[in-house]
C-alpha cells in the first residue's frame, strides 16, 4: 500500500513527523510538504505563480518532496510527481495539524482541504489533527490514523473523507472516541491593530473557542469539549437537498 503525506503546518512540524512514522508501520509512505506554514489555506490552489518542488531527505517516507505551494497544491503536484517515479498513491493522509480542526473551521482548514484535494484526486483521504496550537500528545492521533489506514481502506471510496480529532491528552485521560457530525465552531473574536515599519495600520486576527452548553454530544465539537476523540466522515457534496426541492416551487425559471 502505498501512502501519500501532507500536511499545512509545513514540512518540519513535528505532527508531520509523527504521522509519517506510525503509517510507515503498515505501508510505504511518500510525503509532500509545504516548504512554510500554510494554516487556514483551506483548499486553495495556486494559479496566479509557479511553484517548485525540491527532494528532500525525510525519516521513515520511501521518497519526499518540499513544496512551495499550499497544502492543496502539495497533493495534486505531488500525486503527479510521483506518477512520473512509476507510484501509484493508494490514499492521502493530511496532518497530525497541530490545531483542531471541528465543526466549520474544517472549511478553512489547510489540513481538510489537502485531504479533500485528495477526494478531487480520486484517492479516499482522511485528515488528523489534535486539538492544541502547542500539542504534546501524538500517539492516540497515531494510533487512529493507523486504524484508518488498516480498516478503511476499501471501504471508502474517493469521495470520503475521514476526520480524526484528538484532544491534546495522554490516551489514559481521553474519555474514548465519538462518531460524530460537524457542529458550528465560533469565536470570541478580535483583530489586534498595530502600526508597521512604513506607518501602515496592520490587524492581526485572534480569537478564543466559545465553550457550548446544552447541545447534542453527537457533535464534534462537543464532544471534543467533553474529553473525547473524534471521528467525523466528511463529503465534497456541500449541496443543500432539502432548499433544493423547495427553490423549485418559486417560479424562478418561468
Amino acid at each position: 500500500m502505498n501512502i501519500l503525506v501532507t500536511n499545512d503546518d509545513g514540512v518540519k512540524a513535528e505532527g508531520l513527523h509523527r504521522l509519517v512514522e506510525a503509517l510507515s508501520a503498515d505501508a510505504d509512505v511518500y510525503v509532500c510538504a509545504p516548504h512554510i506554514q500554510r494554516s487556514a489555506a483551506s483548499h486553495s490552489i495556486s494559479v496566479s505563480q509557479p511553484i517548485e518542488a525540491s527532494e528532500i531527505g525525510f525519516e521513515n517516507s520511501k521518497l519526499a518532496f518540499v513544496i512551495t505551494g499550499t497544502p492543496a497544491d502539495c497533493v495534486k503536484l505531488g500525486l503527479s510527481l510521483l506518477e512520473k517515479r512509476g507510484v501509484a498513491i493508494d490514499m492521502v493522509f493530511s496532518g497530525i495539524n497541530h490545531g483542531g480542526n471541528l465543526g466549520t473551521d474544517t472549511i478553512y482548514s489547510g489540513t481538510v482541504g489537502a485531504a479533500r484535494e485528495g477526494n478531487f484526486c480520486k484517492k479516499p483521504s482522511a485528515a488528523v489533527s489534535v486539538n492544541s496550537h502547542r500539542p504534546e500528545h501524538f500517539e492516540l492521533a497515531c494510533e487512529l490514523a493507523r486504524k484508518v489506514c488498516q480498516k478503511a481502506f476499501g471501504k471508502i471510496d474517493s469521495h470520503a473523507l475521514i476526520n480524526i480529532n484528538t484532544p491534546n491528552l495522554p490516551k489514559s485521560e481521553v474519555k474514548g472516541v465519538k462518531f460524530t457530525r460537524l457542529g458550528e465552531r465560533e469565536y470570541d473574536e478580535w483583530f489586534d491593530p498595530r502600526e508597521s515599519e512604513t506607518g501602515a495600520i496592520q490587524y492581526s486576527y485572534d480569537g478564543e473557542p466559545v465553550v457550548y452548553e446544552g447541545l447534542p454530544g453527537d457533535i464534534d465539537v462537543i464532544a471534543m469539549q467533553e474529553g473525547y476523540a473524534t471521528i467525523t466522515p466528511l463529503h465534497y457534496d456541500i449541496t443543500e437537498y432539502e432548499l433544493l426541492e423547495e427553490i423549485k416551487n418559486w417560479g424562478m425559471d418561468e
